[in-house]
């Protein structure tokens, strides 16, 4: 579990289609300056908004395992090296939320169709790849893009709006934006549980 507040970000090494896992799994490369002891291991990151597992700590960058599913549903399947992404690890017990719980389990990708810039902060228009999911798009809910969390700032008929205010844009990879640019989507846990209870 995260909280989609970032204060690390990676770069891309490589991504190379895995001999030792599933058919169709790949292995994403990343150096940070984010700090992994040993026993990191087998845990879970947030890696531009998806939860991966970290799998091995090298001098200079760290390995961690793309599934199948995960190239499917994210953004990783365009990703090319010296991309940058956010990083976030997982929270532990007691640990203050200051954003909204994000699990890393992204829904589906979504594509800017805008950017607008009033006072320094950037107005995001995208439009969900999955359609299927814009009745989970709720005016001032929670929504996780690229892993950070945001909140929905207006919802249209094929479209919704993020407002992203000038200290998220300088500590994440949302200020590397622009028309066409594919990002990461998780839809608030909540409403997709409330949702399916309903059915």
């Amino acid at each position: 579990m995260f909280n989609g507040i970032i204060y690390s970000l990676g770069i891309i090494k490589s991504i190379r289609r895995s001999k030792k896992y599933v058919t169709g799994s790949a292995v994403l490369e990343v150096s940070s300056n984010i700090k992994f002891k040993k026993n990191d291991v087998g845990e879970s990151v947030c890696c531009d908004g998806v939860c991966l597992t970290l799998i091995k700590i090298m001098p200079k960058s760290f390995l961690f395992y793309l599934s199948k599913e995960t190239l499917k549903r994210s953004n990783f399947k365009f990703a090319k090296p010296n991309d940058i992404i956010n990083l976030e690890k997982s929270l532990y017990n007691g640990q203050k939320i200051s954003g909204h719980y994000v699990q890393g389990h992204v829904d589906t990708t979504a594509v800017v169709q805008k950017i607008d810039i009033i006072e320094k902060s950037w107005v995001v228009k995208l439009k969900l790849k999955n359609k299927d999911l814009n009745n989970l798009l709720i005016e001032k809910g929670s929504i996780s893009i690229n892993g950070v969390s945001l909140t929905i700032s207006k919802v249209l008929k094929d479209f919704f709006e993020i407002t992203v205010i000038p200290h998220t844009l300088k500590l994440t990879n949302l200020k590397n934006l622009k028309k066409n640019s594919v990002v990461n989507v998780e839809l608030d846990i909540f409403g997709k549980y409330i949702l399916n209870l309903s059915n």
